[in-house]
């Protein structure tokens, strides 16, 4: 056993890791040592190929398809350095004020989350994406929803110098997207900050974490770890987890915290999600430009979410029903195809909740409410209305009964799309929104929550937490913005109580 000693150690690098150690770089120049430690691999910019298969087991946990307890689900995560970050389209959002306000964590309000927000999404270099590189797939959806009487809204995207691959959830292959590997753990690294891959935490017990440092398999994308392959004890006054809704509340429950934080691990949601697709007569640009530059936010109406996508040929092949001839013919309309997102606002509920099995790995249960399934019913409606009047000929919908709807029956669609035909296993659902485990709430209210407002886990002073496991409930927009403002309070909260926690001065700004 190697053993190492730091001031400060941040596990994971995403949208919270890399944000709280950039922002705990100032303190190294006052001789505080941080470090920041990650399971994936660091990926060379030539290694980010956009092939399907070859990028999914590189970038992702189970090559994209970690699975719920029952099945039913996959959930999407990354596992390389700059975490999720690396695989999302880029959507940049400010957590709606009424999601905030019900959240209802006494020390958080949204205004402080919108300020922080704003900050990192200048980093970012957040905007709108110019007209002349808005492709067929995202103008027919805006001119869908107009006709069928919606509004559109465009997503700022933290792109810089977008090519148009089209390839985001594969890693981009132009540098383009501001991840945090390219805009945050960059900085905290020049200021001094170690960054340590290929290293697994599989526990924290009492200021030490137990690390395994793992060497590539033969062929596997990535440089070597910084550190030799071994097994190591890092010794920390503070600890910052940072390993996602699925991986920070696992290490905390195989580390023991589970006695002590019985909320720890409880109130998972996920955004379920699945696509949904339409035919056109002509070929359209659907599978170059940005994929993700449209959405329609009925989260507050109706409990959904839908938003522009463009997947890949084995992606799109998994998600849509059925075998054989039809699939076929559908798989094969490809370069005419149309797809749209569609999302449910799931709310957190007993049982839905992370877990471990025996050998200490993450276990996640969820099924799927009748609100959530009628969530998902009625934005497969309003989908398919908004495909016919973008003038499609058919849509592939899941939830309908038959699934594929020709344009003959585009006045039927409120009673062929119904939640008795959305069956758990047979109607392919994923998510990539994953919230939850580690709630923030009232100081010291153990029964219902992990951390405060701060990310202070309860009873532990030198254990934070800092990402999406944080968030009470879902947020019903797209997470990462939020995820980096409630990491920045975070990284402030430790700066401000360096004098205690690591013996330094105190440094706010």
């Amino acid at each position: 056993m190697i053993r190492r000693d730091y001031d400060v150690v941040v596990v994971g690098s995403g949208a919270g890791g890399g944000t709280v150690a950039q922002e705990l770089a100032p303190l190294v120049k006052d001789g505080v040592r941080v470090l920041v430690l990650e399971q994936g691999p660091r990926l060379a910019d030539a290694e980010f190929t956009g092939r399907e298969l070859e990028m999914a087991d590189a970038l992702y946990e189970d090559g994209g398809a970690f699975l719920t307890s029952d099945g039913a689900m996959t959930l999407a995560f990354g596992r390389a350095l700059g975490g999720s970050t690396v695989v999302y389209t880029g959507t940049s959002l400010v957590a709606p004020e009424r999601v905030i306000r019900g959240w209802a964590v006494p020390g958080l309000e949204h205004a402080d989350v919108a300020r922080r927000s704003a900050k990192f999404a200048a980093q970012n270099d957040v905007h709108l994406l110019e007209p002349d590189l808005i492709n067929d797939n995202n103008r027919l959806f805006v001119e869908g929803c107009r006709a069928a009487g919606l509004a559109a809204e465009q997503f700022p995207l933290n792109v810089k110098g977008c090519k148009g691959s089209s390839l985001c959830n594969l890693g981009c292959p132009n540098a383009a997207k501001m991840g945090t590997a390219r805009v945050q753990l960059p900085a905290a690294q020049s200021a001094g900050v170690q960054i340590v891959t290929r290293a697994e935490v599989l526990s924290i017990r009492d200021h030490a974490l137990s690390v395994v440092v793992r060497a590539g398999r033969e062929g596997e994308k990535g440089a070597p770890s910084e550190w030799e392959p071994g097994q190591y004890e890092v010794r920390a006054r503070v600890v910052v987890v940072a390993g996602g809704a699925v991986g920070s509340p696992a290490l905390l429950l195989r580390s023991g915290f589970g006695s002590r934080l019985p909320a720890l691990g409880a109130g998972f949601t996920c955004h379920p999600a699945h696509i949904l697709v339409a035919e056109h007569e002509r070929p359209i640009t659907n599978d170059v430009g940005h994929p993700k530059s449209y959405y329609l936010d009925r989260a507050a109406a109706e409990g959904y979410v839908l938003e522009t996508c463009m997947y890949f040929p084995f992606t799109t092949a998994k998600n849509l029903t059925g075998f054989g001839p039809a699939h076929g013919a559908l798989m094969r309309a490809f370069p005419r195809l149309q797809m749209i997102l569609v999302l449910a606002c799931d709310k957190a509920v007993p049982g839905n909740r992370v877990g471990v099995d025996r050998a200490g790995k993450p276990v996640v249960h969820y099924r799927f409410t009748p609100q959530t399934v009628e969530a998902l019913v009625r934005a497969t409606r309003t989908s398919a209305k908004i495909f016919f009047a973008a003038g499609a000929l058919r849509v592939h919908a899941p939830s309908a009964d038959p699934p594929l709807i020709e344009r003959r029956d585009a006045g039927r669609v409120d009673a062929l799309v119904a939640a008795r035909h959305f069956r758990t296993g047979k109607v392919s659902v994923s998510a990539a929104h994953l919230m939850g485990g580690c709630a923030m709430g009232s100081v010291g209210e153990v029964a219902r929550s992990v951390t405060d407002a701060w990310g202070r886990v309860h009873g532990v002073p030198w254990l934070r937490v800092a990402d999406a496991s944080l968030f009470p409930d879902s947020l019903e927009i797209n997470p990462y913005l939020t995820i980096m403002a409630l990491a920045d309070r975070v990284a402030e909260g430790i700066r401000s109580e360096a004098r205690d926690l690591l013996g330094a001065g105190d440094v706010r700004s």
